[in-house]
């Protein structure tokens, strides 16, 4: 469940089947603190509130019971109607509002829904919203992009030891001897694309958790996934290190210098 900060309000947000829902109550306490609940029923008597439920719930649920809508939607506005998220949801089966019980309960809507009670209670309030559910929305994406990237640098990590375990392993040889050989490939990448290598890094960072790679940017980790599984080509060639060195940093810098901006040129080639 993630949370975004409006006008010093806290609202919650959840995704449910795939729908992003915003948390109606955390909304209604920007017009009253101490009794949101009864911000959202008076929402819902609003006849233009119903009609907007209504038509949203017949494009989007096939199992909306219009049957029930129509008497609901004929009484609304009168001085007697009352409605709330719960009499809502039993009546017609709305899956656009659902309440959540517990530590992190309250009503929440699908974020159309939420966005059109924003309205209601301050146009200048659903305008923070919206931008900052975006900015939420596009965060989400960018962890998501470089996650994807993570795991795939992980694969053609595998892919880049097996070569090394095929071509460059004697027959004979001790654990400590093979990790400082797996070390010092991996080495090999960390300089030809950041100039450096990992216990130095380390050195460099000692606050840091993790390594050199959790660091990297979605375009740095592109580029060593490619690199990785250009070096298992060039370790199974034959290719001495010092000379996969040289070609790795070159590609690296031309692969970024597509990437990235033209400033990234201003890497120098290793001789």
């Amino acid at each position: 469940m993630a949370k975004i900060i409006v006008k010093d309000t806290t609202i919650r947000t959840l995704l449910k089947d795939g729908i992003d829902f915003i948390c109606i109550t955390d909304i209604a306490r920007q017009k009253n603190p101490s009794e949101p609940k009864d911000v959202v029923k008076n929402w819902m008597r609003v006849k233009n509130t119903l009609e907007y439920l209504g038509l949203w719930e017949s494009l989007n649920n096939p199992d909306f019971n219009g049957v029930e809508f129509d008497p609901i939607l004929k009484e609304a506005g009168s001085n007697a109607f009352t409605m709330s998220p719960t009499r809502w949801i039993a009546l017609t089966g709305a899956i656009g509002i659902v309440n959540k019980l517990g530590k992190n309960g309250g009503t929440y809507a699908q974020r159309d829904i939420a966005f059109k009670f924003a309205s209601w209670v301050s146009v200048e309030f659903e305008l923070y919203l919206v931008k900052e559910f975006q900015r939420l929305k596009e965060e989400e994406q960018r962890l998501i992009g470089w996650s994807a990237k993570r795991e795939l640098s992980k694969i053609n990590y595998r892919i880049h030891t097996d070569a090394i375990k095929h071509h460059l392993l004697p027959p004979e040889i001790t654990r400590e001897q093979s990790s400082r050989i797996y070390a010092d490939e991996a080495d090999v990448l960390n300089m030809a694309m950041f100039g450096t290598t990992a216990r130095q890094w380390r050195n460099s960072n000692p606050d840091l958790k993790g390594n050199i790679r959790d660091y990297a940017s979605i375009n740095e980790l592109i580029c060593l996934s490619n690199m990785e599984n250009l070096n298992s080509v060039f370790i199974a060639q034959g290719i001495p290190q010092n000379e996969r060195l040289i070609k790795l940093n070159q590609i690296a810098i031309h692969q970024m210098s597509i990437l990235e901006s033209p400033e990234i040129s201003n890497r120098k080639l290793l001789k």
